[in-house]
């Protein structure tokens, strides 16, 4: 496996890696790949954000809202079909190739910087 490029710790900190609690999910039909359409709560400092995220294989709606997420929250929007992605929801791929989210194991203010 190819090592991955490196990168200054100026680059990293330029990546805005935000916490957020999924407020609402909605069925995403017009998304090539089975999607959702997430609104994120950042907090007063953000507020709520739009995003497209390819969940579907491994959560149910129910089992996403309230849910706390990590979000690059400094990306331009992203058109997707209709639908505009104003941040991008984390997750890494579990053994089958479906998104595993990556969140925080206890609760934690909203709008909390990774670093």
């Amino acid at each position: 496996m190819p090592e991955p490029p490196v990168i200054s710790f100026d680059a990293f900190l330029a990546v805005d890696v935000r916490v957020g609690r999924i407020v609402d999910v909605r069925p995403f039909p017009a998304a090539r790949k089975p999607a959702y359409q997430l609104e994120v709560d950042f907090g007063p400092e953000i507020g709520r954000r739009r995003s497209s995220a390819q969940l579907t294989q491994r959560y149910a709606p129910a089992e996403l809202l309230g849910r706390l997420v990590l979000a690059v929250v400094n990306f331009p929007p992203r058109q997707i079909a209709t639908f505009f992605s104003e941040v991008l929801v984390l997750g890494v791929p579990d053994s089958d190739g479906n998104v595993v989210l990556v969140e925080p194991q206890t609760e934690v203010p909203l709008g909390g910087r990774l670093y």
